[in-house]
């Protein structure tokens, strides 16, 4: 430990604790594991994906802030692809804590002479329904459904089969095939009830509170790596000039995989996800402005809120612990071609808003990337937020996404799609594809082919022609170069049929195979 760095405190097992020495890249999987000692959280496939590893994150809410339980902001998280001093100042909750709770309200003095079996209700409700079989996956689905369980307490409400399978979109099972597991999601909630105590979590979140940077170190080797967490916006701005050369951390959805998968040194670390300036989603000067730390769940409720087309596509968005790790700010600027959010941001005309020191500009997104993940971002730059004029909100919005999997998967193709007519004429129109080209981009010359024509089926098709000398897709393990151009124009086709002017089709009746696959299990 250098003299400059501080230990990293958080609170974990009914106290704050310290840990220093270790590299700012290790997993908070490995350090629960091999220094903790709390090996119910497994590793299963270390990139987020199979949910095994899943805790829960516990964060001081806003006063009055919505989904609060007990004033603390509560969210699952993959452990393997999460970095240690990133829990600095919050709470880490395992499977481990299902049993302190149990505790609650007992005599511990009897209860150590004559030992009882006692279960926290969502372990009870998964035994109860038979939702265990080899049991690896277990801890993370009773993490997820706990926190679906401290929800709904907190609120008196009850979740619906389809929320419980949405809360559980990022959990795999190989044995059950998840009707059971479902079933226990529903039975929880029918025995006795067992609440999380959150006022010593909040007593000592409140004491780890901080003003200015976390900074910490440790030796890699002859070298000494530093992991800098600043507060403020003005911090940032002015480490990020200092220290170009570091790399930016968000919510290491993807980060995390170049450590874990391809050994990626990462060097020093600007971890932005504790200034809290980049985190506000509010209307300010005629558009939706969405801060870069903004995590992916706030930022996809925000647009759905105003635009309800575009639900299906944020909850089939990764999983839930992904999406309230990882930030639509990130997603934007990693720039990978199979992003979800750049389709629905070009199609919404979004800006990205850059800053360097003290100077902010301010660009359309369809002119940041410049080739396959290269952007215009300049050294010492960052991102600082996204823009969405609330005009664009008022067009007719849609958005598909194609993927293998249902739930919890990388889009073959993803479609972002906004229209606005003038009777039966195409006034404006976006049309913008990932998976398509090494970018994401629009299809300037489908959109050419409508503009200002009739809304036909005649012209849809001069159209789809059109979409094959905007891209030239590659065939690739998730879709050939044909399947990926041919279902970019049938999603162009099903654009006409739900918003042509003569007897359109209902976006339910066209979205009915969306909820039915989470419930065939």
């Amino acid at each position: 430990m250098t003299p400059s760095t501080q230990p990293i405190r958080f609170f974990h097992r009914g106290e704050t604790v310290e840990v220093s020495g270790v590299h700012p890249t290790r997993s908070v999987l490995d350090w629960l594991r091999e220094d903790a000692r709390c090996t119910g959280t497994k590793e299963g496939c270390n990139e987020g994906d199979c949910g095994a590893c899943t805790v829960v994150i516990g964060e001081l809410a806003e006063s009055g802030e919505h989904g609060a339980v007990g004033g603390l902001r509560l969210s699952t998280a993959n452990a393997c692809i999460q970095f240690l001093p990133t829990l600095h100042g919050k709470a880490l909750f395992t499977v481990e804590d299902l049993k302190a709770q149990c505790g609650n309200g007992t005599d511990m003095a009897q209860h150590a002479k004559h030992p009882v079996r006692q279960l926290h209700p969502v372990q009870q409700a998964m035994v109860d329904c038979h939702g265990s079989q080899c049991g690896f996956c277990t801890p993370g689905f009773v993490m997820s459904l706990w926190s679906t369980y401290e929800h709904h307490q907190a609120t008196g409400t009850r979740p619906t089969r389809q929320q419980l399978a949405d809360d559980l979109s990022g959990n795999l099972c190989r044995c059950t095939g998840y009707r059971p597991i479902l079933d226990a999601g529903q039975r929880m909630f029918d025995l006795p009830g067992v609440r999380l105590d959150t006022q010593p979590v909040v007593e000592a979140l409140q004491n780890l509170q901080r003003t200015g940077t976390f900074a910490y170190s440790a030796p890699l080797g002859q070298r000494t790596d530093h992991f800098h967490a600043p507060t403020t916006l003005a911090e940032l701005a002015a480490l990020r000039e200092a220290k170009p050369a570091a790399q930016l951390l968000a919510g290491s959805t993807d980060i995390g995989l170049w450590v874990n998968k391809q050994f990626r040194d990462l060097g020093d670390i600007l971890y932005v996800g504790d200034v809290a300036e980049l985190k506000v989603i509010e209307e300010r000067d005629d558009a939706l402005w969405i801060g870069a730390a903004a995590s992916l769940e706030s930022a996809y409720a925000a647009l759905a809120e105003r635009v309800p087309a575009l639900t299906d596509v944020w909850l089939r968005f990764a999983s839930p612990p992904i999406r309230n790790a990882g930030t639509m700010g990130g997603n934007v600027a990693n720039g990978s071609p199979i992003g979800d959010s750049p389709p629905v941001l070009m199609a919404l005309d979004a800006e990205i808003e850059l800053r360097r020191g003290a100077r902010v500009r301010r660009m359309p997104l369809t002119d940041f990337y410049v080739d396959y993940m290269k952007n215009k971002l300049e050294l010492g730059e960052f991102v600082q937020g996204l823009r969405v004029p609330l005009a664009a909100l008022q067009r007719q919005v849609r958005a598909y996404k194609i993927s293998k999997r249902f739930d919890c998967d990388i889009s073959a193709l993803c479609g972002g799609f906004a229209i606005a007519l003038d009777g039966d004429r195409v006034a404006e129109l976006r049309l913008a594809f990932g998976g398509m080209a090494a970018i994401v981009k629009r299809a300037a010359g489908a959109e050419a082919a409508l503009v200002g024509k009739p809304w036909t089926q005649a012209n849809v098709d001069i159209a789809k022609l059109a979409l094959a000398e905007d891209f030239k897709p590659l065939s690739d393990m998730r879709a050939s170069a044909d399947y990926r151009l041919k279902v970019a124009q049938n999603l162009l086709q099903r654009l006409w049929l739900e918003t042509r002017v003569d007897d359109p089709l209902p976006v339910s009746a066209t979205s009915v195979w969306s909820v039915m696959p989470h419930e065939v299990v």
